[in-house]
């Protein structure tokens, strides 16, 4: 098991890793729109911290030295449902035609106050 860490991706707001590699998997621990370096949410809005959440996730993926072709499962929390199909469209950009299996549940509060948290769960070489 190998614990993964970026600084293209922010750093984790409690005691976890950004990701870990392990038995062919990775485990990409929830992702908020926060800009990396900085700290500070992309913006006070869905769309803008969707897309940063996003972002996120494809810097560890690409740290950890996966493609968005080997997410195997996404799960996405958000406080709001009414922004359901912004969040597809959103996400049907980012995937580019990857359909991985996806849950998308709407949450009473999410970390720092965000809008939207994904994870995912990703084939991984050892």
């Amino acid at each position: 098991m190998r614990m993964l860490s970026t600084d293209q991706a922010p750093a984790a707001v409690g005691p976890y890793s950004q990701a870990v590699q392990a038995n062919g998997f990775l485990f990409v621990s929830g992702q908020l729109g926060l800009v990396p370096h900085t700290g500070a949410f992309a913006g006070p809005d869905f769309e803008a911290q969707a897309r940063q959440a996003l972002a996120n996730m494809g810097a560890i993926l690409k740290a950890a030295h996966c493609a968005i072709s080997d997410i195997i499962s996404v799960d996405v929390f958000v406080t709001d449902l009414a922004n359901f199909a912004l969040f597809n469209s959103l996400y049907a950009d980012f995937m580019q035609g990857h359909c991985p299996a996806r849950a998308a549940v709407q949450v009473a509060a999410l970390p720092l106050g965000g809008l939207v948290e994904l994870k995912c769960i990703a084939l991984a070489s050892a």
